[in-house]
């Protein structure tokens, strides 16, 4: 299945339904999607994970010792710093119920920082024990930067149009249109990138 034209909830449950049949195909099978993805046990300690989480994370994570994610350390999209037994995943495990709709920022150990969107997901058994969990995490960092680039460009484009001399108006005009050009050329540089991921 490729990620660029599968959906996140497509992917994620064909993960859930790899861990669920388990046995030798699992890690093949991990292995195939193209997102970050890991399972715990219902503790929290992570018990596989595929190659795409190295990338993400920027290390590799140490199964049956790591809890609750595969990052390095966390913060909060308001740059306030998010112990991992606080994370997005801590709080599905801990409370059976799927967490949907965050935003988290992941730094890896050279200080590089990705923000990402998580899927933390719980296992249930039949009787609704808690079996383990499965997370999926989504790197939004490009288009954050897009949104505000093109979010840049529109007030400059605003503050122009109320400018009360031309020689600022096109000063403004000038800043907006060097924010558009920077905003489609991470947009082609993002597809690009995950069209080669997907290949």
């Amino acid at each position: 299945m490729s990620s660029t034209t599968a959906t996140a909830d497509e992917i994620l449950n064909t993960a859930i339904e790899a861990v669920e049949r388990g046995g030798d195909d699992l890690y093949s099978a991990l292995e195939a999607l193209q997102a970050p993805i890991y399972v715990t046990d219902p503790q929290g300690v992570i018990t596989h994970f595929n190659r795409a989480c190295i990338g993400f994370a920027g290390r590799t994570p140490a199964v049956g010792k790591d809890r609750w994610c595969v990052t390095w350390k966390l913060y909060t999209d308001d740059g306030d710093f998010l112990p991992h037994d606080e994370c997005p995943m801590a709080i599905a495990i801990l409370k059976k119920t799927p967490v949907r709709g965050v935003t988290a920022v992941a730094e890896r150990p050279d200080g590089t920082r990705v923000n990402f969107k998580p899927f933390p997901t719980p296992l249930l058994g039949r009787d609704g024990e808690l079996l383990g969990a499965i997370n999926m995490l989504i790197d939004v960092t490009d288009a954050r930067q897009i949104d505000d680039l093109w979010f840049q460009s529109k007030r400059c484009r605003r503050l122009a149009t109320a400018a009360g001399d031309q020689r600022t108006a096109d000063t403004l005009n000038l800043m907006a249109a060097e924010y558009e050009a920077k905003a489609k050329e991470l947009e082609l540089a993002s597809q690009s990138r995950r069209l080669g991921a997907a290949s």
